[in-house]
C-alpha cells in the first residue's frame, strides 16, 4: 500500500524531490544517515523499493527513557538494516525504541513500526480513524476478500483497465497479515505526547488518509508533518480504503488547521527539511484550487465524464506529462486523485454524479442565468 508517487504530482516548491538537498545534511535528502535536525532529533531516510520518491524520513527523538520514532518505514530487509545502522551511529539501537508515533496507515509509515514494535515491546500509536482500513486489509490478508480493495475504488473512477493491470501484481497484491496487526494505542482527537522534556501536540489532519496525524513541537518550532505537508510535491488524495466521502475537502480543511498553528519548520516524511509551514500550506491550497478549476473546465468541455476521462485532460508532474503516458500505478493514483477533485466540485454545487456500470459519471452544473 504505497501512497505518494511523484509521477502523479504536479505542484512543487520549485525544486524537484529527485534533486532536493536537505539543509540538515547538506546532501540529497534521501542519502543514508542519521541527520541532526535539532538537539536530540535525527532524521533517518529509509529506502522505498518501488516508489519514485526513493525514501521515507523516520525521525528519532531522544527521551529520558529511550527513543520515540515518528513513523517506522516500510518493513523490508534493506530499510531495517539501514535503520539499525543509523541508530547505532548515534549511540542507540532497536532496544532503545520505546514508542512509535505513526502519522498514518500507509505501508511505508506503518509496517516497520508494527513489526519492530512487536519485536522490542515498543508502543505503536496510530490514529483511530485508520481502524477501518486496517480491518479491511486484515480481512484481505487472511482470505476474507479475494482481491485488493483498491481495485474497486479504481473501477468507480472509471479506470477498469488500470484496475486489471493492478490486479496482475504489484499494487493490487493482497497484503501480509504480519505487517498489519493493530496498534497498541489508538490516537483519538487532538492530544499531547510527552517525550522527555518535549511536548508533542498530535493534531488530526484527515485527507491523505482519514486518520492522518501531524505532531507539532512548538517549543522547538518544528512540525513532524508526515504526508500532510510535503515541501516539494503534493500528497496523493483519494488513495485510501474504505473510500472517504470527501478526501480533498478534508485535506484542505486540515491544511487550514495547520495554517492556524504558529509558523513551524517542516520535518516531512518525503523530501528535505523546509523552513515554513505557512508558506507551503498556502502553496498547496492554491494548487488544489487551480486543479479544481482545471477539472471543471474539462467536465464542461466533455459534458459527462468519469474521473478517468477527466484525468486524461490534465497534465501530470511538474513536466505536464500526458495521463496516458504514465505507468499503470501512477495512472491509477491520478484517476483516484481526479475523482477526489470531482467529488469536491459536487460538494460545492458545481457538478453532479451518477453511478454507471463503467464507474461514477460526473456532469457540470450550469451556472444560473439571470
Amino acid at each position: 500500500m504505497s501512497q505518494t508517487n511523484e509521477s502523479t504530482k504536479r505542484q512543487g516548491s520549485g525544486v524537484s524531490t529527485g534533486k532536493a538537498i536537505s539543509p540538515d545534511s547538506g546532501e540529497h535528502w534521501a542519502n543514508e544517515g542519521a541527520w541532526k535536525v535539532a538537539d536530540g532529533i535525527h532524521r533517518i531516510p529509509l529506502p522505498l523499493p518501488m516508489d519514485a520518491l526513493k525514501a521515507v524520513n523516520v525521525y528519532a527523538i531522544e527521551g529520558d527513557d529511550g527513543l520515540t520514532l515518528v513513523d517506522g518505514g516500510w518493513a523490508i530487509p534493506q530499510a531495517r538494516e539501514i535503520l539499525d545502522r543509523c541508530l547505532r551511529s548515534v549511540g542507540s539501537g532497536f532496544g532503545d525504541i520505546k514508542r512509535f508515533l505513526v502519522t498514518h496507515v500507509h505501508r511505508d509509515h506503518y509496517t516497520m513500526a508494527r513489526v519492530l514494535g512487536t519485536e522490542v515491546g515498543a508502543d505503536v500509536a496510530l490514529g483511530i480513524e485508520e481502524k477501518p482500513a486496517l480491518e479491511l486489509l486484515h480481512d484481505a490478508s487472511v482470505g476474507g476478500i479475494e482481491e485488493s480493495p483498491f481495485l474497486s475504488v479504481l473501477r468507480t473512477a472509471g479506470a477498469a483497465e488500470v484496475a486489471a493491470l493492478w490486479g496482475e501484481g504489484g499494487p493490487g497484491d493482497l497484503p501480509k497479515s504480519t505487517d498489519w496487526a493493530f496498534p497498541d494505542t489508538w490516537i483519538e482527537g487532538d492530544r499531547t505526547f510527552t517525550v522527555g522534556a518535549r511536548t508533542l501536540d498530535a493534531v488530526h489532519t484527515p485527507g491523505h488518509t482519514p486518520g492522518h496525524y501531524v505532531f507539532a513541537e512548538q517549543a522547538e518550532g518544528v512540525l513532524f508533518s508526515g504526508d500532510h505537508v510535503l515541501p516539494t510535491i503534493t500528497p496523493s488524495i483519494g488513495f485510501t480504503v474504505p473510500a472517504s466521502e470527501q478526501p480533498l475537502g478534508e485535506f484542505m480543511a486540515s491544511l487550514a488547521r495547520v495554517r492556524h498553528l504558529p509558523d513551524l519548520r517542516i520535518l516531512p516524511a518525503h523530501g528535505p527539511v523546509a523552513p515554513s509551514t505557512h508558506q507551503r500550506v498556502d502553496e498547496l491550497l492554491d494548487h488544489h484550487e487551480q486543479r479544481l478549476d482545471e477539472c471543471l473546465t474539462s467536465l464542461r468541455s466533455r459534458g459527462r465524464a468519469t474521473a478517468h476521462g477527466v484525468a486524461g485532460d490534465l497534465g501530470w508532474t511538474r513536466h505536464e506529462h500526458a495521463y496516458d503516458t504514465l505507468d499503470p500505478f501512477s495512472m491509477g493514483m491520478a484517476a483516484m486523485e481526479t475523482k477526489a477533485h470531482l467529488e469536491l466540485l459536487e460538494a460545492r454545487g458545481l457538478a453532479t454524479s451518477e453511478d454507471h456500470s463503467d464507474g461514477i459519471v460526473f456532469a457540470p452544473v450550469e451556472p444560473a442565468r439571470g
